[in-house]
């Protein structure tokens, strides 16, 4: 079986790899034999085996390659590691549950002595001229035999271990797996290539000094807790030299396989071949698909996680549960607690609008954010809706746009650098927001943990909102209630003055004898008593829970000229653009609004600063403006408290009148819309759709094209259709 001498350089390497074997056996035996109660009842085993292994390593150095007198002491090696593989299976009791245990370690026993007894009696299987008799390659049978069934034995002692057992037994099941892996290996090739493997057998040390490493990591204290981790880098770069050698090996093999086929076109089948995984390789390698999914799986499963999910769980319901004196919006510390998450240093919070639109609703650190009124559109809201999309803003301002999110994302965002993702809410696949994120210092890219744990934490948000949505809904219509009753009181008292003054009047006619005193005073009776029943039956809208408002026909220059003339005697209200034109509105409802409206302008205004009104057309709408140069509104106030019944500035105010002239536009089917800034003033403008109008818009409404509260946004696109 030796065929021809061994040749020097791979002799003085099996020497040195011997001796360098049996000096680290040598010191592992020493080292583990006081700790080895840390291995039960195998620690003893072990020790003497390990001081085998050495001996053996000795005999490695000293005696020729492929010297089967070597084999005495891999014999005495072999059953030493036998019995402590035994002893492992006992110290949790697997060597009596396990019935096939017993039998297959002595059963390798057996075999391990046998072998021990053939080298014993017939040492001249080493000489050349018995190189190729039965006896020999009986002996390397037996061999195999050995390292098949250790490791067997090895993998059956981790696999079929407890969790917390496995932390302690994967050192010595992995030490012994690469002693007889490499044994079996060895013994193979001799087997097949009736040739002793010189080179191989020249680095046999190397896996002596690996099992005496492992094990004495396995003796370490806190060895249960060490883990092998590399960088993500390294990984990914062994990884793709895996891949990319693993291929050119199947391919080399598939191509040899091919040459063996025979016949004529055996040469243009492996050349083909080739020319076909070439272009393959050339295609797929250079993949970013391909190099991303294989980052991506590696880190899954051979990293772990980047964030503590507990300690991340902990801050987001710290940060939710605030309960400081005063503590923020719900709104801003849901912002908060999702930029927590990212590290992002600041953050917005758009929610779905009155007319399906994406408007803010809060902020978190953000300074002074230019965010339009219509902060992105309803298109987008459907989509991020429809695909609950986390956007990384970087990739859409580099030209990536896989999924159609360009088109969603408006420009405002885009070109804000400090904007970095996008975050929907979703809840029940309703949308109740979306989370624009600020980038943080230092920046970094998105991963799939990144997407996970942002996309879990939006869910968990979303139904926060929800639930504190429907919980200010609740108590909105509690308070309605009780106004409701309060305004039933009123009522009455109100109707009992007024027919107190119907009766005044009607007696004053009777018995005042100045007649000049007498019409003074039935005039100013009447209009009083005209103004309560006007009062009360506006008020009993309250109360009856209201209906539609009836339309008609109204001179609106007429209404907005009324109005200016009745605060012009008290304040300069002035009209500085009317248009004849009539719109479908309820006259006195419309009175009303722009009554409440100019008065909020005056109060809001200071000296003699006037107070303007103008009525313009545009397309199929009236709109009709309430300019004053006041204070102003931050949009905060805007935002949150102007609309919001029993909010009020004003001391001893109701706070329902800006809410009210909001329903009763709407109510006629218009719409109330508010541009401020504080110190410079604000602009109100009631939008109506124009008499002529109201059949196009029937039309539309019967068709089904457009109902509900998207029945007015609608509207304001044909008008703008219309003008273009």
């Amino acid at each position: 079986m030796i065929g021809a001498a061994v040749s020097l350089p791979w002799a003085i390497a099996g020497a040195l790899t011997g001796a360098a074997a049996a000096a680290a056996a040598a010191i592992a035996a020493v080292w583990i034999a006081g700790r080895r109660e840390r291995f039960g009842s195998a620690g003893l085993a072990l020790v003497v085996s390990l001081v085998f292994t050495a001996v053996w390593s000795l005999a490695i150095a000293a005696a020729p390659l492929g010297d089967t007198r070597q084999g005495l002491f891999e014999s005495l090696s072999n059953l030493g590691w036998l019995i402590v593989v035994y002893r492992l299976f006992s110290g949790d009791g697997r060597d009596t549950s396990l019935a096939p245990i017993r039998p297959v370690a002595l059963a390798l026993g057996f075999v391990e002595i046998l072998h021990f007894g053939i080298e014993l009696l017939d040492p001249a299987l080493i000489a050349g001229a018995a190189a190729q008799e039965p006896m020999l390659r009986l002996s390397i049978t037996l061999r195999l035999l050995v390292a098949i069934g250790g490791l067997v034995m090895a993998h059956n002692l981790y696999s079929g271990a407890a969790p917390q057992a496995r932390m302690f037994l994967r050192w010595p099941a992995l030490a012994l797996g690469t002693l007889w892996g490499f044994e079996l290996n060895l013994y193979t090739i001799a087997y097949l290539s009736k040739s002793w493997p010189y080179e191989l057998a020249a680095l046999q040390g190397v896996s002596i000094i690996s099992l005496a490493v492992l094990m004495v990591l396995g003796a370490a204290r806190g060895s249960e807790q060490l883990r092998f981790r590399p960088s993500r880098k390294v990984t990914f770069q062994s990884a793709s030299l895996l891949v990319i050698g693993g291929y050119f090996a199947a391919m080399y093999a598939i191509a040899h396989w091919l040459s063996f086929v025979g016949g004529n076109f055996a040469r243009l089948m492996e050349f083909g071949f080739l020319i076909a995984a070439s272009v393959a390789a050339l295609l797929l390698l250079p993949s970013r698909r391909l190099r991303g999914l294989l980052r991506v799986t590696l880190v899954k499963h051979l990293f772990q996680h980047r964030y503590d999910y507990r300690e991340e769980w902990l801050r987001f319901t710290r940060t939710m549960g605030k309960c400081e004196d005063p503590a923020a919006p719900l709104e801003e510390r849901a912002v908060q607690a999702i930029a927590d998450i990212a590290d992002s240093p600041a953050g917005l919070l758009l929610a779905p609008g009155d007319h399906g639109e994406l408007v803010l609703a809060s902020q978190w650190n953000w300074p002074a954010p230019e965010v339009p009124a219509e902060a992105m559109s309803a298109q987008a809201l459907a989509f991020f809706e429809g695909t609950g999309l986390i956007v990384d803003l970087d990739d859409l301002r580099a030209g990536k746009t896989d999924h159609g999110d360009a088109e969603m994302v408006p420009q405002w965002l885009l070109g804000d650098p400090r904007a970095w993702a996008l975050v929907p809410l979703i809840h029940f696949d309703r949308l109740t927001g979306v989370v624009v994120l600020a980038r943080p210092t230092p920046a970094r890219r998105f991963d799939w943990e990144d997407f996970d744990l942002l996309r879990i934490a939006g869910r968990q948000l979303a139904s926060y909102l929800a639930e504190h949505a429907v919980q200010s809904a609740l108590a909105e219509a509690s308070r309605f209630d009780d106004f409701h009753r309060r305004i039933a009181f009123v009522m009455h008292d109100i109707k009992n003055l007024a027919s107190q003054l119907s009766l005044l009047a009607r007696n004053a006619e009777l018995h005042s004898d100045n007649p000049a005193f007498r019409a003074d005073m039935l005039v100013t009776l009447r209009n009083s008593a005209d103004k309560l029943n006007n009062l009360l039956a506006r008020l009993s809208r309250y109360v009856s829970g209201g209906g539609a408002e009836r339309l008609e026909k109204v001179d609106a220059g007429a209404v907005v000229r009324q109005v200016a003339a009745q605060f012009r005697e008290q304040y300069p209200v002035m009209v500085a653009e009317c248009e004849n034109c009539e719109v479908s509105a309820n006259r006195d409802s419309l009175e009303q609004v722009l009554v409440h409206l100019v008065q909020n302008g005056i109060d809001a205004s200071q000296g003699d600063v006037p107070v303007v009104l103008g009525l313009t057309t545009d397309g199929l709408h009236a709109c009709i403006e309430i300019v004053d140069s006041g204070c102003g509104m931050s949009p905060d106030f805007v935002r949150n408290r102007l609309f919001k019944p029993f909010v009020s500035s004003k001391q001893g105010g109701f706070g329902i009148g800006a809410f009210e002239a909001r329903e009763l536009v709407r109510a006629m089917c218009g719409r109330l819309e508010v541009d401020s800034r504080e110190g410079l003033g604000s602009r109100f403008t009631v939008r109506l759709p124009l008499a002529g109008a109201e059949g196009i818009f029937e039309a539309l409404e019967n068709s089904g094209e457009q109902t509900g509260e998207n029945f007015s946004s609608m509207t304001g696109d044909i008008a703008g259709r219309k003008v273009a």
